[in-house]
């Protein structure tokens, strides 16, 4: 049997996957499991006093934002609610920091990469 190799970039992230050419009347079975790899692509921190941009992760509407201007928030408390297929999807806070500007209003529609708003 033959194979081949290849690396597939999901979501951000790059999953190596290998692919056998299986002849008729072969039994076909598993042999490995995916493997992750290491992202490859990294992103470089921002300067505090330009503030990091939470983004959309996927295109959707913003039914609610939980925090104003100028709050402090904790990693992991919920900034803002992103709705999108009829599920809502919490916008968390990924680190300790303070809100620095909120880019969207309540009911604006969003498409993925979007800047929701903006932490220091």
């Amino acid at each position: 049997m033959s194979s081949k190799t290849y690396h597939i970039k999901l979501n951000g992230k790059v999953y190596e996957v290998e692919i056998e050419e299986v002849k008729e009347g072969q039994n076909v079975a598993a042999t490995s499991t995916p493997k992750e790899q290491p992202q490859q692509e990294v992103k470089k921190a921002q300067p505090v006093s330009s503030g990091e941009s939470i983004t959309a992760p996927m295109p959707g509407t913003i039914t609610n934002i939980l925090v104003k201007e100028g709050d402090n928030v904790k990693k992991g408390q919920v900034l803002a609610i992103l709705e999108a297929m009829k599920m809502e999807n919490e916008i968390v806070a990924p680190h300790d920091g303070a809100v620095k500007a909120i880019s969207v209003d309540k009911g604006q529609n969003v498409n993925l990469g979007d800047t929701l708003l903006k932490m220091a």
